[in-house]
């Protein structure tokens, strides 16, 4: 039996299966049964639903100086924000009006934002909304924090670990940060009884196929309930400004595979592909993710939490969002399905 079959009769592969699938992912016929078979995954555990989640930007400062992103610490240009908290929560009304039962609040590693305010807006927001889940995307914190938010109410928690090989984890952070604490945090927030979300960007500056290879077994052994995987888009503030923007194509392709090693997974299918892609957001659906994020942010707010150039829908209130992409579900036969859609174990 070859890597793909077993790939999809198994849903299991060692590394050099990982590498041999990979190294087949420009072969049109691969990635037409891949899809085939991830949608049809897909389809027998979330039928035809695709879960939005309100994404809540809340401040794009940053302690961290990550070489690839708009928002690190050392870009000047950044025109910065934070949002009281009585602006989340008007977010979160706002959001919940419009149907969504997931807030995401995401930020850089901000060190305004304490656990004592970051317990405060948590709890703040499940007293009001208590039937809504609250995804956290803010970072690396000690045990401590994470066990204290996860006490305040918070349900799910982002953290993407970006690569999950060393040298090319040096090539796209500061010495200060080390891939070995990443990982150490995810291991904790399953530990604490979070639903997970761990992933990486497709196309970033040094990543070959074998560093995809290592995502792949590291998520694979890590088992997170959700994977955010999207395509590296440059930052014209950053020293890889010039570098090309991810393949929409491979990341299309790997959304096929991820579905297929974890059949259950939550996967998104991220702004970054629509941002490539007029239809990336579709493409990625139809490849088998079964999550999208419109935005609940301030309009006023979108544009300065600005990770890469030319992000989409920074300008649209979240009720044109909502429609836009409600119909844009509905053009290619899915369903945005307002509910806390949780993973399933």
């Amino acid at each position: 039996m070859n890597s793909i079959e077993k790939l999809i009769n198994y849903h299991r592969l060692e590394l050099e299966e990982y590498k041999e699938v990979l190294s087949c992912w420009k072969e049109k016929e691969i990635q037409e049964k891949l899809k085939k078979e991830a949608v049809k995954l897909r389809k027998n555990h979330y039928g035809t639903k695709v879960f939005p989640r309100g994404l809540i930007e809340f401040t794009n400062y940053c302690k961290n100086n990550c070489y690839y992103c708009g928002i690190r610490r050392d870009n000047n240009h950044a025109d910065r924000y934070r949002l009281s908290k009585d602006e989340m929560l008007e977010c979160c009304k706002n959001g919940y009006d419009l149907g969504f039962r997931t807030f995401v609040l995401q930020g850089g590693e901000d060190p305004y934002y304490t656990d004592e305010r970051m317990v405060d807006i948590i709890r703040s927001i499940k007293l009001l909304y208590p039937e809504c889940a609250i995804t956290l995307s803010i970072g690396e914190k000690s045990r401590e924090s994470y066990a204290l938010f996860r006490k305040a109410g918070a349900d799910r928690y982002l953290l993407r670990h970006e690569t999950a090989n060393e040298e090319h984890y040096g090539k796209l952070h500061p010495a200060s940060m080390s891939l070995s604490n990443r990982k150490q945090c995810l291991y904790y927030l399953k530990e604490l009884g979070y639903q997970v979300g761990a992933g990486f960007m497709v196309g970033s500056p040094g990543q070959t196929l074998d560093c995809i290879a290592e995502d792949l077994i590291f998520l694979q052994e890590l088992k997170p309930h959700m994977i955010g995987i999207g395509p590296f888009i440059p930052h014209h503030d950053t020293i890889y400004a010039n570098e090309k923007a991810g393949s929409v194509e491979l990341t299309l392709f790997l959304l096929s595979v991820i579905r297929l090693m974890l059949p259950k997974v939550l996967l998104p299918a991220t702004t970054a592909l629509g941002t490539l892609d007029p239809f990336g957001r579709e493409k990625g659906i139809e490849a088998g993710a079964n999550v999208v994020m419109p935005n609940l942010s301030p309009v006023k707010n979108r544009k300065l939490y600005d990770l890469y150039d030319n992000k989409i829908c920074t300008g649209e209130e979240a009720a044109e969002c909502k429609g836009c992409l409600s119909r844009r579900m509905e053009k290619i036969g899915y369903q945005l399905v307002y509910e806390r859609g949780d993973a399933l174990e």
